[in-house]
């Protein structure tokens, strides 16, 4: 009847100890955030899911760029619907990235990511801003300035160094 005794004792100082344990390790995932990539990209490592960034500034538009125009930036392959919107990234590709590295903009706000829709889009101050969705990019507009001055200030926190 002791030797019972003993083994629920022990069973019970085991599931106590990897309980334990489990929360320890747990903690520590909560405390620690993987580091985000510079660049947004879809699986076949395309930014903005093939879209032309330099068409939102200069046509005002959601424009799909095309394979035979594309450039290698940031380890993100950018497209762009023509050879003349490709050179303007190629010299000055600040001017037409996204903020964020393409994330959602206001889940950077939030301090998290969210992937984007190339069609829920805002140019502010001549900078392109992209969201999850059009429902979350009108959510953004209603105070986007508060919502950048956080994205602002968390960014540089969340990307991998």
């Amino acid at each position: 009847m002791r030797v019972i005794g003993n083994l629920t004792w022990l069973k019970y100082f085991l599931v106590l100890g990897l309980t334990l344990a489990m929360i320890f390790l747990a903690s520590l995932g909560a405390c620690t955030k993987a580091p985000v990539l510079p660049v947004n990209t879809s699986p076949d490592g395309l930014a903005i899911k093939g879209y032309d960034p330099v068409a939102y500034v200069t046509e005002g538009r959601a424009v799909p760029g095309l394979a035979e125009h594309e450039y290698q930036w940031q380890g993100a392959v950018w497209r762009f619907a023509t050879t003349e919107h490709k050179a303007m990234f190629e010299r000055n590709p600040e001017r037409y990235t996204p903020r964020y590295g393409g994330y959602c903009a206001y889940a950077v706000s939030q301090g998290k990511t969210a992937d984007i829709d190339p069609e829920a889009w805002s140019i502010v101050d001549e900078k392109l801003y992209l969201n999850l969705n059009k429902d979350v990019r009108g959510l953004w507009e209603k105070d986007r300035n508060a919502y950048i001055r956080l994205a602002d200030k968390n960014w540089p926190r969340m990307i991998e160094k």
